[in-house]
């Protein structure tokens, strides 16, 4: 297909697949994913995207920022506390040595900072929820959009911290994130010591102990697996299905209604462990599986006609 004008460090394609950027050597180039044409280059030590293709953010030295949008300069700042590393996504990262500050893509106005030194952050496609990991644990964080256009509207809650009221912490568990990815409202990732996990509703199930380092490449929701390779590009692949992923989402959620829409469509052996014992510790125990128990029974007793 081509080759590259300079030494990689990273590689990221944009979340629309359409093109691929290489950053290296104090220079970043954007080229078409297809054709590998050069689209657009420059300096920068540091690039993401944002989560809608058309922006993207670049790091000059340790306190400068520019924001792009098609291609062009849009904005350029220097964060407060200075920026030795920057995060993409619905909200621009910046981290320092002092902690992570969120920045809108719109207007480079401050939302949050706070005092976390993350080393990877994960948005969901959402844009409600967002993994910030550290190098000890990591956070699960709730994004207010609405409390944040109330504050920014009616000025009257900002700080020099921006919007006090911009996450809701859901949790922070005492793992430490090597790669993960989100599917809907569950945070999949493999961890320091070699276990595939995900994350949903404050209980962490693991899918597979690992016997060597994997990287999460992707999930594809059609086929209901889950794909990691390692550094001698092997790949592999685990059975994980989306309907058991809506369901324990639905509960953690309480909205029975979905649940019960979902579980006739999650095979019987899905139905008791890990979804039991989640249910168990968030005493929704009895409530959703009323209705479980009840098909069940007439599953039982009429084996040969299907439940709806």
């Amino acid at each position: 297909m081509g080759s590259c004008e300079v030494y990689p460090q990273t590689i990221q394609h944009s979340p629309n697949g359409r093109f691929v950027v290489v950053c290296g050597d104090g220079e970043y180039i954007i080229y078409t994913a297809m054709a590998l044409r050069n689209k657009s280059y420059g300096s920068a030590q540091e690039f993401v995207w944002a989560h809608d293709s058309s922006q993207y953010a670049i790091r000059e030295g340790n306190s400068v920022v520019k924001i792009f949008k098609n291609f062009k300069e849009k904005k350029t700042f220097k964060p407060g506390f200075g920026a030795d590393c920057i995060f993409g996504g619905f909200l621009l990262g910046v981290r320092s040595n002092s902690g992570l500050a969120f920045y809108g893509w719109e207007t480079s106005d401050l939302i949050r900072r706070v005092e976390i030194l993350p080393k990877h952050i994960f948005w969901s496609d959402s844009g409600e929820l967002v993994c910030i990991a550290t190098e000890e644990s990591f956070f699960v964080l709730r994004f207010l959009m609405e409390r944040v256009t109330t504050a920014q509207e009616s000025r009257e809650m900002l700080t020099e911290d921006g919007i006090e009221d911009a996450f809701e912490v859901l949790g922070e568990v005492q793992e430490v994130v090597k790669t993960g990815l989100w599917v809907g409202d569950c945070f999949i990732y493999t961890s320091s010591v070699n276990r595939l996990n995900y994350y949903v509703g404050g209980e962490i199930i693991t899918i597979a102990h690992l016997d060597r380092t994997m990287y999460l490449l992707g999930y594809i929701p059609k086929d209901d697996r889950l794909y990691l390779g390692d550094k001698e590009l092997n790949i592999i692949s685990y059975s994980l299905l989306l309907s058991v992923l809506e369901y324990e989402t639905a509960v953690m959620r309480k909205d029975f209604n979905t649940a019960d829409r979902v579980l006739p469509t999650i095979p019987l052996e899905q139905r008791t462990r890990p979804l039991s014992v989640m249910l168990f510790k968030n005493n929704c125990l009895i409530s959703v599986l009323l209705n479980y128990l009840t098909r069940l029974s007439i599953l039982l007793q009429f084996s040969g006609e299907q439940i709806v």
